[in-house]
């Protein structure tokens, strides 16, 4: 049985660029956040880290050379994470989208068709334990069966709280997610850059189904409203308290929150040889 890591305690990087720098970043349970001015090596720190999960296997055996990670419990050899990028950049592989016929034209909508297919999974998975609960015989089965999908309805509350001031609502008798607004029917890919990120960290969170695992952002709140990046922690961990963000941002409106003792500067964590 593979054996997941609850959070990373600590990230080691023997040099950054060139062998001029190493990184010993001791981590948070819950909340890290990365700050320092530009080329100080925010996102290559994250980067480097991902790039070494992303190969997948066994876990320390496919980092990168020189990067280390300390994790709990010691004997986990997987980790859980996913990756939350700030750009919507164009998409370089167009032509072959278009012979499948599908109409997306950006990193943010690849991201949201990716995840509609996990939404999906993940909604068989909770109808299935919720039909399971109820057919127990437990006098409590109902009240579990609302405990099962309160967070897909905290999921699609929110949703609606932050994209009240559009007009749009979040479909709810749909498997897919699509939206309402004035009576016209929307696909994810027709929203704002903005409310795009959002559904994604979001539903990012939402599909991971309260499982530990770390979730990397690199300066999520490039495209967000700046009312929306003073929740945005407080959303995510509302979401999944069982989440390690390690994230990297230049706003300070992501920490207004009472999140200024969670933030750590490049240079605090840094040895230049």
């Amino acid at each position: 049985m593979q054996k997941y890591a609850d959070y990373i305690q600590q990230i080691e990087i023997d040099s950054l660029w060139s062998g001029r720098r190493h990184i010993k970043w001791d981590l948070d349970e819950h909340v890290n956040i990365l700050s320092g001015t530009n080329g100080q090596g925010k996102s290559t720190i994250i980067n480097k880290v991902v790039k070494g999960l992303a190969a997948g296997g066994e876990f320390p055996s496919h980092l990168l050379k020189g990067v280390h990670l300390k994790v709990f419990p010691a004997e986990a050899r997987w980790i859980r994470f996913d990756v939350i990028r700030s750009f919507d950049r164009p998409l370089m592989n167009l032509d072959t989208l278009a012979k499948m016929d599908m109409s997306l034209a950006t990193e943010l909508d690849w991201q949201l068709f990716q995840l509609q297919r996990k939404y999906l999974d993940y909604q068989v998975n909770i109808g299935n334990r919720i039909i399971e609960v109820l057919q127990s015989g437990d006098p409590n089965a109902a009240e579990k069966a609302q405990q099962i999908s309160a967070p897909k309805k905290r999921f699609q509350d929110l949703i609606d709280e932050l994209f009240a001031d559009t007009g749009k609502t979040i479909v709810r008798t749909a498997n897919e997610i699509f939206f309402s607004q004035i009576g016209e029917t929307l696909v994810p890919y027709q929203l704002s850059s903005g409310e795009k990120q959002m559904l994604v960290i979001l539903l990012t969170v939402l599909i991971q189904d309260n499982k530990h695992y770390v979730m990397f952002m690199d300066e999520p709140e490039v495209s967000l409203h700046v009312e929306w990046q003073k929740r945005l922690i407080d959303m995510v961990m509302e979401m999944n308290p069982n989440v390690q963000i390690i994230l990297t941002t230049h706003s300070p409106a992501v920490i207004m929150n009472g999140w200024l003792d969670y933030v750590t500067e490049v240079s605090d964590i840094t040895d230049c040889f």
